[in-house]
């Protein structure tokens, strides 16, 4: 009879690090294979139609432009894993959320067992402005999808199943309402 062992926490957080890794794996070549030749080069956005959800598909792309932009952007994230002898993946994304080429999206994820919780790993989306990223939205967990939807010019994205976030004016602002905050007594 064969006895289960009992793995450490850390231990089943790599094990799933691990096969997170080899599903980004997969869902990066399906993408891949399904890549027309009319979006930006470095893009890991799956145009879907135009009624449904495009999913932005995160890989690593080291030595490209975006890697480096996306190591700059989370500079401080990265330095503070390496003083825990921490060196995450870091997963690279972009997508256009909008016609004019400006509004090309870059979707940056850190990856590895010290930095994603039980809810995942968190992304953070940037926008090139003035020849610069600027923060569009920070530390969402789940699956991001660029939706056909716009609201003051720029496209819905859905984080999940059925989250959905738009932009205000300035950066990514979420539709779903926070439960009520019970009145103390």
């Amino acid at each position: 009879m064969m006895i289960p062992q009992i793995l450490p926490r850390s231990s089943l957080a790599v094990i799933a690090l691990a096969f997170s890794a080899m599903t980004f794996s997969s869902h990066t070549a399906t993408a891949a294979s399904h890549h027309s030749k009319g979006h930006h080069r470095h893009s890991r956005y799956s145009a879907g139609n135009e009624n449904g959800p495009a999913p932005v598909i995160l890989s690593a792309h080291p030595g490209t432009k975006l890697d480096a932009d996306a190591r700059k952007l989370s500079a401080d994230d990265l330095a503070d894993a390496a003083k825990h002898h921490d060196h995450p993946a870091v997963l690279v994304g972009s997508a256009p959320l909008s016609s004019k080429k400006s509004d090309e999206a870059l979707f940056v994820q850190l990856q590895s067992a010290g930095m994603c919780g039980s809810a995942g790993c968190t992304t953070s989306v940037y926008l090139w402005h003035n020849n610069n990223w600027v923060t569009a939205l920070d530390g969402i967990n789940g699956d991001i999808s660029v939706l056909p939807t716009k609201h003051k010019g720029m496209k819905d994205l859905l984080v999940g199943r059925n989250d959905r976030w738009i932009w205000n004016g300035h950066e990514y602002q979420d539709t779903l309402n926070a439960p009520p905050v019970p009145k103390s007594h």
